[in-house]
């Protein structure tokens, strides 16, 4: 499974890409930049997240040319292990973080998953991106048969309408999209 993996970037590998803080990239996503096209990236979670392809090449598309820090991008293929370069969202496979992943089996609580993880009992995340733990769609679906075998109470069912959509790429549940914070929230956008 490790090698159909892209390498992927959140908000604070993107930065550290660029030398710059966090912060400076939701600036460049912000509408009175627009620096930074929003359609990129993918959401997951509630949160975006880039493939790496696409984050590297970002400096060279801007008016004001950003060079890549070739060290923290070795860096992060050495952390994300064996994978692949992806440039567009479209080719990156379906993704899921905790959100989607308590709509899959409609787990009664946060808590639920949480355990899981905190036990060993859920795989290994496939990334941890900005502090977020993400998992390829198919990680978690494999893990089905032992989820439930080490289950005491909860079925670990799979909503197969929530996959379908997630593989698809249309799903709209809790995660889908980015709740916008700050000024620009007061705006509506």
């Amino acid at each position: 499974m490790a090698a159909s993996k892209p390498y992927m970037v959140g908000h604070q590998e993107f930065a550290a890409l660029y030398g710059v803080e966090p912060q400076m990239v939701g600036q460049w996503l912000s509408p009175s930049r627009a620096a930074l096209d929003p359609a990129t990236a993918i959401v997951v979670s509630g949160v975006r997240y880039w493939p790496l392809g696409f984050a590297c090449r970002y400096g060279n598309t801007t008016t004001r040319f950003k060079q890549v820090n070739v060290r923290v991008k070795e860096r992060l293929i050495a952390e994300q292990g064996e994978g692949w370069v992806a440039d567009t969202r479209d080719q990156l496979p379906p993704i899921v973080g905790q959100q989607e992943i308590i709509e899959l089996f409609h787990l009664p609580a946060q808590g639920n998953l949480a355990t899981a993880i905190a036990t060993g009992r859920f795989p290994e995340a496939d990334w941890l991106l900005s502090g977020s733990p993400l998992w390829l769609l198919d990680t978690v679906i494999e893990a089905v048969p032992a989820l439930r075998e080490s289950a005491r109470s909860l079925p670990w069912d799979l909503d197969e309408t929530v996959a379908e959509a997630l593989r698809a790429g249309t799903y709209d549940g809790p995660g889908s999209v980015v709740l916008t914070r700050g000024r620009h929230a007061r705006k509506g956008l």
